[in-house]
């Protein structure tokens, strides 16, 4: 038996860029969200909140950066890099409620239109295209490097969208007095954030339970060990997520009695190297022969 570990990369000059990123989008959701509250704007609110998931989904990339470089100990032996997880899902927990606390916000005002002034929402939702292409820039040289990156860097773009439709709305407000305008904006972005926050939602709690990573197929990785020569057939196959980046396998290889340990190790490398196709970079292999007879029915 083999367990392969594959360091995490180390944190470069992207650390700069996520800390100027969450900086200026935190200020940012302060500016709109006390905007918000000063022109009645819900729809101004509501895209506060949808800027701060920015701010937490770059705080967890950054997070997931920084927990790269904890070493393990005896007490947490794959570091701390599940925490990102927990994180994750903390995250969706809260937006939730963000969302709940929204929605209520605009039944209350459907039997009761506030007027809100538009030029003053355009302005403010203005600086949030700003705001939202400056960050997405910062990211833009390296978000093919790392899925966290491109993550961020296809967030903030989307926002800088919503915050265009916002400044349409406060505009059409201005000029023809479209009042509900900004009710109806206000649960578009909630769709938005809804949307986005049940698919953080369900995959952080499925990798909480340490459910099969999205994107991985183990039809896939199965085929992938088998097409090594010298595999018999693969069973007691289990792929988890150690983080929101990195993911582990282990796994029971059937091979013939007859191969020896210098063809064993040749398979582990080739194995191992056919793994990191499918995103799978930590992997613990054990051989076992036919006569060892150790499948289980019960598991893959």
């Amino acid at each position: 038996m083999e367990e392969h570990h594959h360091h995490a990369p180390k944190i470069s000059n992207l650390n700069r860029a996520f800390i100027i990123g969450i900086a200026i989008n935190l200020l940012y959701v302060f500016i709109e969200f006390g905007a918000g509250l000063y022109y009645d704007s819900l729809a101004l609110i509501s895209d506060a909140g949808h800027n701060l998931t920015d701010v937490a989904s770059l705080a967890l990339a950054l997070l997931a950066f920084r927990l790269a470089k904890v070493k393990s100990n005896d007490k947490f032996t794959y570091g701390y890099r599940k925490s990102t997880i927990l994180v994750s899902l903390i995250n969706s927990v809260v937006l939730f409620i963000t969302i709940g606390g929204i929605l209520w916000e605009s039944f209350s005002r459907l039997n009761n239109p506030v007027v809100v002034e538009g030029l003053p929402i355009s302005v403010v939702a203005g600086i949030g295209i700003v705001i939202n292409a400056v960050s997405a820039f910062l990211f833009f040289k390296d978000k093919d490097s790392d899925l966290n990156v491109k993550g961020a860097y296809l967030h903030l773009m989307a926002d800088a969208a919503v915050s265009l439709g916002v400044v349409i709305s406060g505009v059409l407000i201005f000029f023809f007095h479209l009042y509900w305008l900004d009710l109806v904006m206000s649960l578009v972005i909630v769709l938005v954030i809804f949307y986005s926050t049940w698919n953080l939602f369900k995959d952080s709690l499925s990798l909480t339970l340490d459910g099969v990573p999205k994107g991985i197929q183990l039809d896939d990785v199965i085929s992938e060990i088998k097409e090594v020569e010298g595999v018999l057939d693969v069973h007691h196959l289990h792929v988890w997520a150690i983080s929101t980046s990195q993911n582990a396998m282990t796994a029971h290889i059937l091979i013939s009695p007859n191969t020896g340990m210098e063809q064993q190790n040749l398979i582990k490398k080739k194995i191992k190297q056919e793994l990191e196709h499918v995103n799978i970079h930590h992997a613990t292999l054990e051989f076992e022969t036919e006569d060892e007879n150790c499948v289980d029915t019960n598991t893959i």
